[in-house]
């Protein structure tokens, strides 16, 4: 029965009782009605170009928890950047592509295969940048080696340095590089600096930083402001994950390493033991102009400042090297996931092996069924991961996905504690690399901002196989037997951390 309450109501010498629902039940109607509303809009909104599983993953949580749900889409559901950020990115784009020929790219290496041909077909379209030769990298695996080689890189600077990073601290490690950066910019060398917000703000030695550039007269941004009473606003965590210097148009430097101690500098990370192994290149040639564009396009979205009058980028002279390189950008400001589609490409043109080393391995299902497969095709694939983790529902996500590569033959190699292998690269056979700030996650796919650079040449691939060889000496091998041990929470809590890593 519906729940009442009697009124009376006296007119003349006649009594009448009316009654009257409950207030309660009023408002048990309006929040189901609403509730059901959410529902069904839900159905309608969410999985709109979206994939299957990311809104799955999203229609469950608002099923299950409506109210928590509906908030969390609201703040986190678009992975989108502003409209106003991608059409910036495609006005750079259309003017990269008309003027493509202006751009020095060099003397290609001959007889590349027709996979390579289309492959790099693919990278230009989606991120608008040629292929290049006469290019030389040289990878530098020891962490503050890259800072110091960064600094030498600097001093050299006769006309501006342009630095990107997703985390830039001035600490004791670091000092060498900003010492650098005062002492070309006291000599009237133009310093432009570009730093993602959301990552440096909180963290020590954040307005020391600011400070410190200040003082030397660099001109800096913060990348992805996250500032809404400055109406600076967008889902807070998209950011530009990218790492690169470039110095006069002649030098570059591109890879996963920030610009800060391999501690992170943080209490937990101390007090852990923990510190951070990244692998960054140097690289000379025409290449250098494409990962120049990368941060100009990303000072304009910031600034709204066009460099093109002040950077010529069809001077940059060949190297001594004979490299075919090609710089690819992704991230939200793209209509596709340019890396993903860069790394599934090589992933099925790969005949013999297939090393990966990615401190974030959480696959898209199609990643994952292209390493099942290379496995069946009689490839060697291995993987490189961390034994410790940083991040909990990444590092549980992971985890998730072992026993299925595993099972495939995938050989799994977890870098022993207590250091944190934050490399990330992608060996095919032995004629084709790529290195950048890419993890292999859905994050790294579909949430940052990231730059990859894809290498064709043998002396290259030999040089990262001997980082490779490395990177295994100092892991151990987890194997199929060790891994079906594990206890039943972390089987629990693996499992949940996947569901939530599709939320996007």
């Amino acid at each position: 029965m519906v729940p009442a309450r009697l009124v009376p109501f006296t007119t003349g010498d006649v009594d009448v009782t009316f009654d009257f629902p409950d207030l309660a039940f009023w408002w048990l109607l309006a929040v189901f009605l609403f509730d059901l509303a959410i529902r069904i809009t839900a159905i309608i909104v969410i999985p709109r170009n979206r994939r299957p599983t990311s809104a799955m993953a999203w229609l469950l949580a608002i099923y299950f928890i409506p109210f928590v749900g509906v908030l969390l889409f609201l703040l986190i559901g678009n992975p989108r950047l502003p409209r106003k950020r991608r059409q910036q990115q495609e006005q750079i784009n259309d003017a990269l592509r008309e003027n493509g020929e202006a751009v020095s790219v060099g003397t290609l290496r001959p007889g590349a295969p027709a996979w390579f041909r289309g492959l790099v077909d693919l990278n230009t379209n989606l991120g608008a940048m040629p292929l290049t030769g006469d290019n030389q990298a040289t990878l530098i695996s020891d962490y503050q080696a890259s800072l110091d080689a960064m600094a030498d890189a600097i001093r050299g600077a006769e006309r501006y340095v342009h630095v990107e990073f997703y985390i830039l601290q001035t600490d004791a490690s670091t000092d060498n590089f900003f010492a650098a950066l005062e002492e070309v910019a006291a000599r009237g060398v133009t310093v432009r600096v570009l730093l993602d917000h959301w990552a440096n703000r909180g963290k020590p030695f954040y307005k020391k930083t600011l400070a410190r550039l200040d003082r030397m007269g660099a001109a800096w941004k913060l990348m992805l402001p996250v500032q809404p009473l400055k109406g600076k606003w967008q889902r807070p965590d998209l950011r530009n994950h990218r790492k690169l210097l470039v110095v006069d148009g002649n030098v570059a430097f591109v890879g996963s390493q920030n610009v800060t101690d391999s501690t992170y500098n943080l209490k937990k990370n101390i007090k852990r033991g923990l510190h951070w192994v990244d692998l960054l290149a140097r690289v000379e040639g025409p290449v250098v102009s494409s990962i120049d564009v990368v941060f100009l396009s990303d000072w304009y979205a910031e600034t709204g400042e066009i460099l093109a009058d002040q950077v010529d980028l069809s001077s940059v002279a060949s190297s001594d090297g004979n490299l075919d390189c090609q710089i690819v950008p992704s991230g939200p400001g793209f209509e596709y996931q340019n890396n993903l589609k860069l790394f599934m490409g090589l992933l099925f043109a790969a005949r013999e092996k297939i090393i990966i080393v990615s401190p974030y391995f959480v696959p898209e299902e199609a990643l994952l069924l292209s390493l099942v497969t290379a496995c069946q095709r009689g490839i060697h694939v291995e993987l490189f991961v961390s034994e410790e983790g940083d991040q909990a529902m990444v590092y549980h996500a992971q985890r998730s996905y072992y026993e299925a590569l595993l099972r495939a033959g995938v050989k799994i190699w977890m870098y022993k504690k207590p250091f944190i292998l934050h490399s990330k690269s992608l060996t095919i056979d032995d004629d084709v690399a790529v290195i950048g700030s890419s993890n292999m996650d859905m994050r790294s796919f579909g949430l940052n901002m990231e730059i990859s650079m894809m290498v064709r040449g043998e002396e290259f691939v030999a040089e990262m196989r001997r980082v490779e060889a490395e990177y295994r000496a100092l892991s151990r091998e987890l194997t199929l037997e060790e891994w079906l041990k594990q206890p039943l929470r972390s089987t629990v809590l693996d499992n949940l951390a996947r569901l939530t890593s599709a939320l996007q």
